[in-house]
């Protein structure tokens, strides 16, 4: 499956919704389907099986907070749920890191691209919401362009 197979299978009650229309919306909801196969081969190993369920909900937890935050009225508001998600998206990318023994490298290689996309553009919209520059300075990320490229399991 590659992002492409898995937007078109995505139901329209979803797609119709306006917050389908953020990129940064749509990519964690794909990890979300991506990981399925990472943490259930996670949770078979004793010495993961925490760790399974602490990246499971990292993953989850960027896009619900990206649902929340879209809905709330001040930019405010939204700028602290979408900082909740860069700070989801950035524990994710080192529970993989630290999965990496039993998932593989190309599978860590994968899943941080992903979230490093996530992060690029999560960094751009925080500072936009607030109307302030973020208190760090955004790294130089170069990802491929792993979009259209099979899921590796």
């Amino acid at each position: 499956m590659n992002y492409a197979e898995w937007e078109a299978g995505i139901p329209d009650v979803i797609r119709n919704d306006v917050l389908w229309k953020m990129k940064v919306y749509r990519f964690p909801l794909f990890l979300s389907d991506v990981c399925w196969n990472d943490v259930s081969k996670l949770a078979k190993d004793s010495r993961t099986k925490s760790l399974s369920n602490q990246l499971y909900r990292a993953i989850g937890s960027i896009a619900a907070n990206l649902e929340e935050g879209y809905s709330k009225l001040s930019a405010k508001d939204r700028a602290r749920f979408y900082e909740y998600a860069l700070g989801s998206a950035r524990e994710s990318r080192g529970w993989y890191y630290r999965g990496r023994h039993l998932l593989g490298e190309s599978v860590f290689d994968h899943r941080a691209a992903l979230l490093t996309e996530i992060i690029k553009m999560l960094l751009k919209i925080v500072p936009d919401e607030r109307g302030t520059r973020i208190c760090e300075e955004s790294p130089e990320y170069k990802v491929e362009n792993i979009w259209n490229k099979d899921v590796l399991f």
